[in-house]
């Protein structure tokens, strides 16, 4: 596969993501209702609420793991509502996904975990995947980590990899599942730093998040999930 650059297509007032009306649902039962939301190319955004009041099924019904039932939902050039099944994991090629539990694969090295998922999104050429795996190792400062599986890596150096992970594929679109919630207050401070980077590069990041602490140093746009809706949080 060819280094190419990353070409997301936006919507025709320039949004990365946008929701009108949006219904999300999980079984039956109403999680979030009359969404509207417009996310623009390099934002920050926190994504606030108590547990269970639809933070990570507003991210799930992004990335298309859960269909919204009403309304409509755009992200990264593609229309939601008319995609059809084949096409999601192209979707998801366009957009870097942070797991608060890391989701590393546990019998394989660093670079074999990354190297998985760039043969996995049709990269071919081995000299590029070695290339691109050291470039986003050294962006997450885990260049020298390559060689240990995921057992021999404290928490924070394992979601350093869940972020380089979600860099691979030079994705517009970074979305983070509390990814500082089985972490320590120093390690959150420095993946926060590395966020805030990635931030402003160009990268638009969602983040879901208890930590409210955090969000008064580190700024950035926030929404609030609450009684069932999405509130911009002044």
């Amino acid at each position: 596969m060819s280094r190419k650059k990353n070409t997301s297509i936006e919507n025709d007032k320039g949004n990365i993501v946008e929701l009108k009306n949006a219904v999300i649902r999980h079984r039956e039962n109403i999680v979030l209702k009359d969404v509207n939301l417009e996310v623009k190319k390099g934002e920050f955004i926190y994504l606030i609420g108590k547990v269970g009041s639809g933070k990570s099924s507003l991210l799930k019904s992004i990335y298309a793991e859960i269909e919204v039932s009403d309304g409509d939902i755009f992200a990264v050039g593609y229309d939601l509502k008319k995609m059809k099944t084949k096409h999601i994991p192209y979707l998801r090629r366009k957009m870097g996904i942070i797991f608060q539990d890391f989701q590393l694969l546990s019998d394989r090295t660093v670079y074999d975990n990354l190297s998985f998922v760039l043969k996995a999104t049709g990269w071919k050429n081995k000299k590029e995947i070695d290339t691109r795996i050291r470039e986003v190792l050294t962006q997450v400062d885990m260049v020298h980590k390559g060689y240990k599986k995921p057992h021999q890596l404290s928490g924070g150096e394992q979601q350093r990899i869940g972020i380089a992970r979600a860099l691979l594929n030079e994705p517009d679109l970074i979305l983070a599942d509390e990814p500082t919630g089985n972490l320590d207050p120093e390690t959150t401070n420095e993946l926060m730093v590395l966020l805030q980077k990635i931030s402003e590069m160009g990268k638009t990041v969602i983040m879901a998040t208890h930590n409210y602490g955090m969000i008064d140093k580190y700024k950035g746009r926030i929404l609030k999930c609450e009684d069932t809706r999405l509130k911009e949080n002044q």
